[in-house]
């Protein structure tokens, strides 16, 4: 698992080697950012169930503005902030552009809509056997900027829905096991 591209390109991520926490695959993470773009200057992009903050990380050497982690796994939460040092992102110009919440995902919605923040871009992973979809994308559509996108990863095989509340489907990408489901706000 690596930085595939960006201000800290080549960097190799540390993991947890814990089958619990199943980081996103370099493929995904390159298709995904071929899908949204390469450069993300004045993005803010939402990285939910963060895991090891790979998609946030590669957000922010691409150029994002703002990068929110939201992970509630202390052990993950370590992981993200070491990964964020290994990258040289800790420094004091740096470390306005990025927060790391340490809530589980759905009380973080709750507390970024609270503080009416809004995002151009949500990565959305949760533990593939938890079946949090549902109710992590109706909430999300709160906090969604109107032309932003939500781009959820999922087990082939787990059919998500055309639309949750706000959000409609517009496109989605097989990656082997993995598949990327991308998301906007109904007109």
């Amino acid at each position: 698992m690596r930085v595939i591209s960006g201000t800290a390109r080549g960097t190799r991520l540390l993991d947890l080697g814990d089958a619990e926490i199943r980081p996103t695959l370099d493929r995904v993470k390159e298709s995904f950012f071929n899908q949204i773009g390469q450069n993300l200057d004045g993005k803010s992009f939402l990285d939910l169930f963060a895991g090891t903050g790979s998609m946030g990380i590669e957000a922010l050497s691409r150029g994002a503005k703002k990068v929110v982690f939201v992970e509630k796994n202390t052990a993950s939460q370590t992981l993200i902030t070491g990964n964020l040092e290994k990258c040289r992102m800790m420094s004091e110009d740096q470390i306005t552009r990025w927060q790391l919440m340490k809530l589980d995902a759905l009380n973080s919605i709750s507390v970024l809509k609270e503080k009416d923040a809004r995002f151009d871009l949500i990565y959305v992973d949760p533990p593939f056997a938890d079946d949090l979809y549902e109710v992590s994308l109706t909430a999300l559509a709160d906090i969604l900027e109107n032309d932003g996108w939500i781009i959820v990863e999922h087990f082939h095989k787990t059919k998500l829905q055309e639309s949750y509340g706000r959000l409609k489907s517009f496109k989605d990408r097989r990656l082997g096991d993995s598949c990327l489901s991308f998301y906007e706000l109904k007109l």
